[in-house]
């Protein structure tokens, strides 16, 4: 990395950078090869972003050079408000985060964490969570140093 971490809105014109991330994120989590998401749903997913009518947004750590010029996309964390029984206020769910092998603890998993706090704050959201596989130590020595864990198991049923 060169020069400082700016963390930002996603732009469109940022797709042929975060593609390989969405694509590192998902391979990360077994979805490649003949299990890989279907290009509708990265194209879907790139496009609720840029949707007003979606609760969907996109956040992205990028490294800037020393002049200051554009820089590579370094991660990227994706998350989303919903309603809910037991507030007013929006809950904010972290559903994705990752960052590039190479920023790996560095700050930049924080960073984007921090950014999703902050708007999550500023939308007036009183909580953040998300969930992790629980073999992935690496990532959960930050998160368990920037949240809680709740202790709720969760269940699923793919149909």
């Amino acid at each position: 990395m060169s020069g400082p971490i700016t963390i930002r809105p996603v732009t469109r014109q940022d797709f042929d950078q975060w593609l390989p991330l969405w694509d590192g994120y998902n391979a990360f989590y077994g979805r490649s090869d003949e299990t890989a998401l279907p290009n509708e749903i990265t194209e879907m997913t790139w496009s609720r972003f840029f949707d007003a009518y979606e609760p969907m947004d996109a956040l992205v750590a990028e490294s800037r050079g020393d002049t200051g010029s554009k820089g590579q996309l370094l991660g990227l964390v994706h998350y989303l408000y919903h309603r809910s029984t037991t507030a007013i206020a929006p809950n904010c769910y972290l559903q994705d985060l990752f960052t590039s092998e190479a920023s790996r603890g560095k700050g930049v998993g924080r960073a984007l964490i921090n950014g999703v706090y902050d708007r999550a704050k500023a939308a007036g959201s009183g909580r953040v969570y998300w969930l992790t596989h629980e073999t992935n130590h690496r990532a959960m020595k930050l998160y368990d140093k920037v949240g809680e864990r709740s202790g709720f198991v969760v269940y699923r049923k793919l149909f």
